[in-house]
């Protein structure tokens, strides 16, 4: 069968996220977006997994769904963990997503890692020992688990970081690299920018949202065709049949908040020729600027832009319908005419997903105002405006670029259907 799967989400135990992150709202979401399978996140957080224990029931191998209304979402047990170590002179900060086919196998992590580091402190659990050492202890309770790097190009926290990763899947997990079958892009890259390494040529491409607020589900998410339980997808994600994974669903990588490299206090956004150009310094202040993903790609890439692998899995990048309506409203994500006319559309057209990707522009001009119908076209068009994301500052997408985004007077009436 053929559906969408978000893996990497975090509950409302972790740091800056909304309360609303448990799992009964989740699967409202999930349900609005088009999205069949969610990882759980979170799972060391004492409190959040006794909440998945006590909502959770078996469904198909290796999948859980709530007890009470279903909705025939699923989940899948799935964590982050962050692992903060010195190795070659340099302080590391990798960011590592787990997944495990059991609570039996969740018990035995949870217990191995709560004599190692604090699990009720945060959801995302920091860690003093290397991400080699994660690999082994994992997989040295199951090998069913599957271990993937997230966000592998954040500056910060991640595999390939300007600031505290590697050069290379081999520096950061030495004798363990053979046991990383894939990577987490992020939201500040895409296939096509991770194309351009062919180290990364038999690695799986996976894309997540991250989401920290239950709206962002499936902002990137994966599309596979293969039945619903844990081996099935897991074997997908080690390439044991590449057929099986159909594509994924993309940010705009320049909306991403570390896409361009920059200094935000300063309000400097370079390309990565301009930071060369000026040795790294912000012109203003004169202090290193933030090396962003697209920098970073260049350094570590041995093809030209534009190259295509031989079986890559497509990609298909989206804006999130709510960020359409609100430009198409002409005022701010966040506000009540936005939900409103967010959920009428959800409720005639389906899901978000099979509006932004499957309804003809015949079906949705029956439902869908024609300013917002303008922005889909536009979206699938490609034809949008960015202002890259740089130094933690998310990148600026419009569709209607010579427009002004006003707030309406409070109360007043917007006419939706108004060309």
């Amino acid at each position: 069968m053929q559906f969408i799967a978000d893996f990497h989400l975090h509950s409302k135990y972790s740091r800056a996220t909304s309360k609303d992150m448990e799992v009964e709202t989740l699967a409202r979401w999930a349900k609005k977006k088009g999205i069949a399978l969610l990882g759980t996140g979170d799972f060391t957080h004492p409190t959040y997994y006794a909440e998945l224990r006590s909502k959770l029931e078996p469904a198909e191998n290796g999948l859980f769904k709530l007890k009470k209304d279903d909705l025939g979402v699923r989940y899948i047990l799935t964590t982050e963990v962050s692992n903060i170590y010195s190795q070659g002179g340099k302080v590391r900060r990798i960011h590592n997503l787990i997944f495990a086919p059991s609570f039996e196998v969740v018990d035995e992590i949870r217990s191995k890692l709560g004599n190692l580091g604090k699990l009720s402190s945060d959801g995302r659990p920091i860690f003093g020992f290397s991400a080699k050492e994660l690999i082994k202890m994992i997989l040295d309770i199951s090998e069913d688990c599957l271990i993937v790097p997230a966000h592998a190009w954040t500056p910060w926290f991640s595999l390939f970081g300007a600031n505290s990763g590697f050069d290379s899947i081999e520096e950061c997990f030495g004798e363990m690299a053979s046991h990383i079958y894939a990577i987490e892009t992020g939201l500040s890259s895409d296939p096509e920018m991770n194309w351009r390494l062919s180290a990364l040529d038999s690695i799986s491409l996976v894309s997540n949202s991250d989401a920290h607020s239950p709206n962002r589900l499936g902002r990137e998410a994966n599309g596979f065709d293969c039945n619903l339980v844990y081996r099935e997808i897991i074997e997908t994600l080690r390439q044991k049949d590449r057929r099986r994974f159909l594509f994924t669903i993309e940010f705009f990588p320049e909306e991403g908040k570390y896409h361009y490299d920059g200094h935000r206090q300063c309000g400097v956004i370079f390309s990565p020729a301009e930071t060369r150009s000026n040795r790294y310094l912000c012109p203003k202040c004169q202090k290193r600027l933030t090396v962003g993903v697209m920098h970073r790609v260049e350094e570590l890439s041995d093809r030209p832009e534009g190259f295509v692998p031989k079986n890559a899995i497509p990609s298909i990048h989206l804006l999130p319908l709510e960020e359409i309506i609100a430009e198409g409203l002409g005022i701010r994500v966040g506000t009540k005419a936005v939900e409103s006319e967010y959920d009428r559309l959800i409720e005639r057209g389906g899901s978000e997903f099979r509006i932004l990707l499957e309804a003809t522009p015949d079906e949705l001009s029956s439902f869908v105002p024609p300013r917002i119908l303008e922005g889909i076209i536009k979206m699938r068009q490609g034809k949008i405006s960015i202002i890259p994301g740089h130094d933690g500052v998310y990148g600026k997408i419009n569709l209607f670029p010579e427009e002004q985004i006003v707030e309406p007077p409070k109360g007043a009436q917007l006419s939706l259907f108004k060309a």
